[in-house]
């Protein structure tokens, strides 16, 4: 920039001894290269700039007869943007500010000393005046001109993004009281909380699930009810889902209601923007939700809605993480362990084949030694089969654990027998993920360590109860077994971990029962559909 300067005050005046000025700015110019972009010697150079700028100007302009002043003046005023467009960048307009005030003051000054009648030629006044304009518009567009000059902040890395939030998220469960990341546990206190606010008959939380249906999380009531979990029907749960906003309706919300004078309502639980849930009151009576009542339950509703996002979304990334770990365990032990073992078994083919004759002592070792390569393999397809199943949102929780169970039921020669009663209400997925774990468990004990030849399989699902139920003809439980005692404790866990109870009975005559049951059996006759699975199948 000086250098352009400098040729146009050349052209200009003709006169070398002006280039003098030129000289001057570039000391001033010196500390915007040698101190802090922010220290007080820096913004001193700036403020120099601009007075040698504007005392040069004057004294340019009045250099040679000829051209007009204002022309002269414009070869050096151009350098008034450089101390300008410096601090704009730099944030600084309050500096800027200052910049053009003392800009002015020096134009004026400069054209004063070298001689009052510059101050009086119009070119000159105009060529001051319009670069001072143009510095203004630098100056108060600061922030745009450093958006559009300057490259933009990098953007967090997605893992390094994660580590920061998962990091919160734990301090956040930590400093949290109890167990209040718990779906059920946070929907039952509300309905509690709701009870004391409004007495009904029946009453409901449900969430959002996979396939645009719904979970009931939590339910009480003096009967179990088959609520309507489909967001496309005609029904109050529909429209209050749509709307976010509280519904009353005349007619109940469960499939099967056995008629009579009802008043239903129905609050949508909002985060922000989003509907994570409902919460169901009904009462046998008809007006029982006047618009006071309406507004007592949501204000309690509210809080509980962000509390329940928050247990929903730590059940989600829970999820998330397990299924992600468990099927890169299983990609590893296929990749890794299984293809050696199945190496070794044929290495072993081949050592058995080029035996000498005679040598039947060690023709026999060989033999024994394929058939537990064998063993071990077949265990170790049968844990990778365990580590992939999942619940299918499509097939249901008793799909999935019949699926594990003929697998396994085929691989051990047993003869399985399934009893299914599935309502078409679904559990949320973390708690059919952690019943197939808890199936998966005990059926593999049975097969492993029982020495049976029958397994009984019941599974009862009635949001938000259910009962899961493994039985064999075998010897009973052995629990003087280190791997045994091991998978009793996982299972306990499990079921501690979704608020249900593990029992382990013996099976008369002989044999065991292992169940897990989750909320309270529901309250009418049930239609069972029972299919086996022959030996073989």
């Amino acid at each position: 920039m000086l250098a352009l300067v400098a040729v146009l005050t050349l052209i200009a005046t003709g006169d070398p001894r002006q280039l003098g000025w030129i000289a001057l700015l570039a000391v001033t110019a010196v500390p915007a290269f040698v101190a802090r972009e922010d220290s007080a010697l820096a913004t001193a150079g700036r403020f120099a700039e601009v007075i040698v700028t504007g005392l040069a100007a004057g004294s340019i302009a009045n250099a040679t007869e000829g051209a007009t002043a204002g022309f002269r003046a414009e070869a050096i005023l151009p350098y008034l943007a450089v101390p300008l467009l410096t601090a704009a960048l730099r944030r600084k307009p309050t500096e800027g500010a200052a910049l053009l005030g003392v800009a002015a003051v020096a134009l004026v000054a400069g054209g004063a000393l070298a001689d009052l009648r510059v101050l009086t030629d119009r070119g000159y006044l105009a060529a001051g005046g319009q670069w001072l304009v143009m510095g203004a518009i630098v100056t108060f567009a600061a922030e745009a001109m450093r958006e559009f000059l300057l490259p933009a902040e990098p953007t967090p890395q997605p893992y390094a993004e994660a580590t920061r939030l998962l990091t919160q998220l734990r301090s956040v469960a930590r400093s949290l009281p109890g167990a209040t990341l718990d779906p059920g546990g946070i929907s039952e206190h509300l309905l509690e909380e709701l009870r004391a606010v409004t007495p009904g008959d029946r009453a409901a939380v449900l969430s959002a699930s996979g396939g645009g249906r719904l979970v009931v999380l939590a339910q009480t009531g003096a009967e179990r009810v088959d609520w309507e979990t489909t967001l496309d029907a005609d029904s109050a749960i529909a429209d209050a889902w749509a709307t976010q906003q509280p519904h009353v309706a005349s007619r109940s919300q469960a499939r099967t209601h056995r008629g009579g004078e009802v008043s239903s309502l129905v609050v949508p639980l909002v985060a922000g923007v989003r509907t994570i849930g409902l919460v169901i009151l009904e009462t046998d009576a008809g007006g029982a939700y006047p618009p006071a009542v309406v507004q007592s339950v949501t204000e309690v509703t509210g809080p509980a809605a962000l509390r329940l996002e928050a247990a929903l979304l730590f059940d989600d990334v829970r999820s998330l993480a397990t299924n992600e770990e468990r099927q890169r365990l299983a990609r590893e032990i296929h990749d890794g362990v299984a293809q050696e073992l199945v190496m070794v078994g044929y290495g072993i083919d081949n050592a058995q084949a080029t035996l000498p004759e005679g040598a039947e002592e060690t023709a026999e070792e060989l033999r024994t030694l394929r058939g537990e390569v064998t063993r071990v393999i077949t265990e170790l397809r049968l844990s990778l089969f365990e580590l992939r199943s999942e619940v299918d949102r499509n097939g249901g929780l008793a799909a999935a654990i019949a699926e594990y169970a003929r697998t396994l039921g085929t691989s051990a020669g047993l003869r399985v027998h399934f009893t299914f009663d599935e309502s078409t209400a679904r559990l949320p997925a973390a708690t059919e993920a952690e019943l197939l774990r808890i199936a998966q468990e005990a059926i593999t004990n049975a097969r492993k360590h029982a020495g049976a030849s029958n397994l009984w399989v019941t599974c009862t699902v009635d949001p938000p109860y259910a009962q899961i139920e493994v039985s064999d003809d075998g010897k009973g439980f052995a629990d003087n077994r280190p791997d045994g005692r091991y998978g009793l404790t996982i299972m306990a866990e499990r079921a501690e971990r979704i608020r249900g109870r593990l029992r382990i009975t013996p099976r008369h005559p002989s044999g065991t029962t292992v169940a897990v049951v989750l909320g309270t059996p529901p309250r009418r006759d049930s239609v069972r559909d029972s299919v086996s699975a022959p030996e073989g199948e």
